[in-house]
């Protein structure tokens, strides 16, 4: 039978968690219970992995966290050693799926506990937290959040039908989980996987660079570059899943630079290079930083040139000075990268909008991005625009000789 974790705090929440695991037997799942609370458990449900052995896995000493009065530091400590716990419990192949329910500490160690578990592995929360701000949960995993609508306090009506489908949901995941991963185990022929960043004003040449890789042989993961898909793609170039990186969309640099809403952090663009990971990359989409409703954009970017894309989307055309720190931050991280890396330069525009007669068409701004990104040295330029289908095929091409070890010409 496929096995459900059940990771949660037994000292507060030992009633949810004895009646989730009945069910899940009942669906016809084995169910491993792993106790992730500082205090004591209380009746009815006994863990299959212990809240001493918890924090024993994190390097630390139950007794201590139950002494030290420090909330947040014991919350801390149990969600490292939760994760340690899966962590081997994955690596032993016992787990097919992780549920759990919780309010914000219970949510805390849940989130922290299935984010190193691969993609693919069915992961649920049920949380009063799902309602808001869920990044510090998912992050930039396939974490799925259930609101709780109640607080988890007891097994009533509403937490009843709640858990329930959670429980159905978890035992179905697991099932089809086990099932595909019985079949991965079969199949020998399975293509190296690329990773590719994508933007609106990026999809056709994207669409012809993953075309031509299919042609020679290579799966393609695309990730919308909205911070979090930007992650997404950091963290898989760092899991060392990816056979090589096709980088044509680095907008998020811009929104990390300017302020805009979808920054993926100062350390985008450095998990191919710092891992070795053959890597092409092309300034897709630096013309632009992200806001949300036109009313949202910050006064102090009052005057500038904006585009509503959408009524919940606009677009800021960044400035030439702007551009040019930004092309010195992309030569700059290429630059300290380990593995094979080479830029390629779109002289005829950077993304949709950045083209003649459209409304980000600014030359000035674009030479000073190039003049900047000049200073990497395996650049190649292209007297073409980023979408013209030849040029996503021709990072395509340059991408495979890198993987490939051919000399590239």
């Amino acid at each position: 039978m496929p096995t459900v974790v059940l990771i949660g705090t037994l000292d507060t929440k030992g009633e949810e968690y004895a009646w989730l695991r009945n069910r899940l037997v009942e669906l016809g799942s084995d169910v491993l219970v792993v106790d992730a609370g500082v205090n004591e458990p209380g009746e009815p449900l006994l863990a299959d992995v212990s809240n001493a052995r918890v924090a024993e896995a994190a390097g630390g000493d139950l007794r201590a966290l139950q002494e030290g009065g420090d909330r947040g530091a014991a919350v801390t400590a149990m969600g490292e050693g939760a994760a340690a716990i899966m962590a081997g419990l994955y690596a032993e192949g016992r787990v097919d799926a992780v549920l759990a329910v919780g309010g914000s500490g219970g949510s805390s160690i849940a989130a922290r506990a299935v984010r190193d578990l691969p993609i693919g592995l069915p992961k649920l929360i049920v949380s009063t937290m799902a309602s808001g701000d869920v990044s510090p949960y998912v992050g930039a995993r396939d974490v799925t959040l259930m609101y709780s609508v109640v607080d988890i306090a007891g097994v009533n009506r509403v937490s009843r039908a709640i858990l329930g489908n959670a429980a159905a949901a978890s035992a179905g995941m697991a099932k089809a989980h086990q099932l595909a991963r019985a079949v991965r185990t079969t199949q020998s022929d399975e293509r190296p996987l690329i990773g590719a960043s994508m933007f609106g004003v990026t999809t056709p040449a994207v669409d012809a660079a993953r075309e031509r890789l299919a042609e020679l042989g290579y799966e393609v993961l695309v990730f919308h570059a909205t911070g979090s898909g930007g992650r997404a793609l950091e963290g898989l170039a760092a899991s060392g899943l990816l056979a090589g990186v096709l980088d044509l969309t680095t907008t998020e640099l811009a929104d990390d630079l300017v302020g805009g809403v979808l920054s993926a952090g100062p350390d985008r663009l450095t998990a191919a290079g710092a891992h070795g990971v053959p890597q092409v990359v092309a300034p897709g989409a630096l013309d632009m930083v992200n806001f949300g409703p036109r009313d949202t954009v910050p006064e102090r970017f009052a005057g500038r040139l904006l585009y509503v894309h959408n009524p919940t989307v606009t677009l800021m055309r960044t400035t030439p000075e702007e551009m040019a720190e930004l092309g010195a931050r992309v030569a700059a991280k290429l630059g300290a990268a380990s593995g094979p890396t080479e830029l390629f330069v779109p002289l005829g525009g950077v993304s949709a909008l950045d083209a003649p007669g459209m409304d980000f068409h600014d030359p000035k701004a674009d030479a000073a991005c190039f003049e900047a990104l000049a200073a990497f040295p395996a650049t190649t330029r292209f007297d073409l625009h980023i979408n013209d289908p030849e040029f996503g095929r021709a990072m395509a091409e340059r991408l495979h000789r890198l993987i490939s070890g051919e000399d590239s010409a």
